[in-house]
């Protein structure tokens, strides 16, 4: 980095140097209101018209056609197409005595492209942005070359924007040079995609793809200390083979709709983080290069997207076009994180889970698992209050202060904690549907060896019970089965309250430790209880799967998503667990 330093002592001079350009009359500014929209609309842009409007500003060189753009009410900016031949590549460096007058040249042309004295002005394009410390002695060169042109043309009055075409390396040294660039231009990543690849996520999906390379492309700079006011991002429309862009979507439709969610997504970003600039580009061909018969009407629809009035986008697309401004789109009540479907997740109910378990990734997963879950088992209010007040009265001797005491004490309310009773009625329920294969001897003999202290009784109950296997007889032991059970008098059909309902229950013999039994009599409830087990994991992979699939129909406050998994919130309360 020493030749950087040494290079750029000579920048003192730029600010001395007097300006050659004609007269030139004062800036036709840039709107007010952010973001920018600039599209790239010179000669090589077939339609340039359609750009040529009030409201647009569009990005061109030469002394043709930015005047043509402005005589038609379109604000403009001066494209600087070739950067690398004024300050070379980061293998080929120019000599550095050369670039100020280059830089010079320059804004003297876009001065008077612009009748502007100072001129806005986009440079295409940094190469090799990615590189990473320590450079080589001529990227070092061209690096300096940059910064030396941005700043000259700064101090000329100018306002650089400088293109980056790929995602920069931004450690060390490396980020140093970004934040010096910013100082005296604005940073526009340019940001890329295969439209086939965005519209076969749908929607939903699409969008938020293109939302997260946005953020990520802003956060590349601001995690260094660049502010938003100095960065835009620029998306691309190219039909060329592998440049992203068209990639040879069909039908047309589908292409103007993907236009549509880049826009979209573009604004919604703009909405979070107040950027300054937008730019579009990939309108223009070159020969066959770029030769696209539907690129007017996408550059239609790009421009109806952001403002209604700049063009009928529907009407260019034809028939069957989405005309949708809010397919995909986060448009969500106050105060609502996410949506699946029609259903709700909001930030305060986040907030109350997280005063139990400690960590808002776990709440949120647990609640947006609950809203999953409920599309596959409904579970009533008189369902969770009769839980509760069986969990009252089987583990808090009937005690409700007790039993809100113990809430307290473990940071729950008793809204949360009937939230928990509700997603354990709703697992035993989605659970007893889950297929459950029969365990194999060897793990019933383990099963048998390893807990012979748990408590086992031979019952018959009504209705058909899932801690007996789904079934309404066999050997109920403790580890699963209501405390109750076990304490039946022996020969009396007695009727019990249990966490998921009441049940009528007739022991067939009295209650003794599982290995008091020969293996022969508790094996029965033995595979009961294995399947029971097996019918718990296989849930977890059941909740898991539905969860992941249900993120393509979620939309979520700045996309910041849940994670898809099981949590079983009854090891933070274990008196509202169902099992024994």
């Amino acid at each position: 980095m020493r030749r950087v330093l040494l290079v750029l002592v000579a920048l003192g001079v730029v600010v001395a140097l007097p300006s050659r350009a004609r007269a030139a009359g004062e800036c036709a500014p840039l709107p007010a209101k952010k973001p920018v929209w600039i599209d790239f609309a010179d000669g090589s842009v077939p339609f340039w018209e359609e750009f040529a409007r009030p409201g647009v500003v569009a990005a061109a060189s030469n002394l043709l056609f930015p005047p043509k753009l402005r005589a038609r009410g379109a604000r403009t900016v001066y494209w600087d197409m070739y950067l690398n031949k004024r300050i070379g590549q980061p293998a080929t460096p120019v000599d550095s005595d050369t670039v100020v007058a280059k830089a010079n040249k320059l804004f003297d042309a876009a001065a008077l492209s612009s009748d502007c004295s100072t001129p806005p002005i986009a440079e295409n394009e940094l190469f090799g942005a990615g590189l990473p410390t320590p450079w080589s002695v001529t990227n070092t060169q061209y690096r300096a070359n940059v910064l030396l042109y941005l700043r000259t043309l700064a101090a000329r009055g100018a306002h650089p924007y400088l293109l980056v075409s790929s995602r920069p390396y931004t450690a060390g040294d490396a980020g140093d040079w970004w934040r010096q660039v910013a100082q005296v231009a604005d940073l526009v990543q340019e940001v890329y995609f295969p439209a086939p690849a965005i519209y076969s996520q749908g929607p939903i999906v699409g969008s938020r793809i293109l939302r997260t390379a946005f953020r990520r492309a802003v956060l590349s700079y601001t995690r260094i200390g660049i502010p938003i006011s100095k960065l835009g991002i620029m998306l691309g429309f190219q039909t060329e083979p592998h440049q992203g862009g068209r990639e040879g979507l069909k039908p047309a439709q589908a292409w103007f709709r993907t236009v549509k969610w880049q826009a979209l997504a573009a604004r919604q970003v703009a909405s979070e983080w107040p950027l300054p600039t937008i730019w579009s580009w990939g309108w223009a061909n070159w020969g066959q290069r770029g030769l696209d018969p539907d690129k007017p009407a996408a550059a239609c629809v790009y421009l109806w997207t952001r403002d209604h009035r700049l063009c009928n986008g529907p009407a260019a697309a034809g028939p069957g076009f989405v005309a949708s401004t809010t397919e995909g789109q986060i448009r969500l009540p106050r105060g609502i994180q996410c949506t699946v479907d029609r259903r709700q997740i909001s930030a305060a109910a986040i907030a109350r889970l997280r005063s139990l378990v400690g960590d808002r990734e776990i709440a949120f997963t647990t609640l947006f698992a609950r809203t999953v879950e409920s599309e596959r088992a409904d579970v009533s209010t008189t369902d969770v209050l009769a839980a509760e007040r069986a969990v009252v009265a089987q583990r808090f001797h009937g005690s409700p202060g007790a039993y809100r005491s113990a809430l307290a004490k473990a940071g729950a309310t008793v809204a949360v904690a009937r939230g928990i009773l509700g997603d354990e009625l709703r697992r035993v329920r989605i659970e007893a549907s889950l297929p459950a294969g029969r365990p194999s001897g060897s793990a019933v003999a383990a099963f048998y060896s390893s807990y012979p202290d748990l408590l086992a009784r031979p019952v018959v109950v009504k209705p058909s019970a899932w801690w007996l296997g789904g079934g309404t007889s066999g050997l109920a032991l403790s580890s699963l089965a209501p405390p109750a059970v076990f304490r039946v008098p022996a020969g009396r059909t007695t009727e019990i309250r249990a966490f998921d309902g009441r049940y009528t229950v007739r022991p067939l013999g009295r209650t003794m430790p599982l290995g008091a039994l020969p293996l022969s009599r508790a094996r029965e409830g033995i595979v009961d209880a294995l399947r029971a087990f097996a019918r718990g994991a296989a849930f977890e992979r059941w909740t898991a799967a539905a969860q992941t699939s249900a993120l393509r129909r979620t939309v979520c406050v700045r996309d910041d998503l849940p994670n898809a998994a099981a949590v079983d919130l009854s090891t933070y309360l274990p008196f509202l667990s169902p099992a024994g």
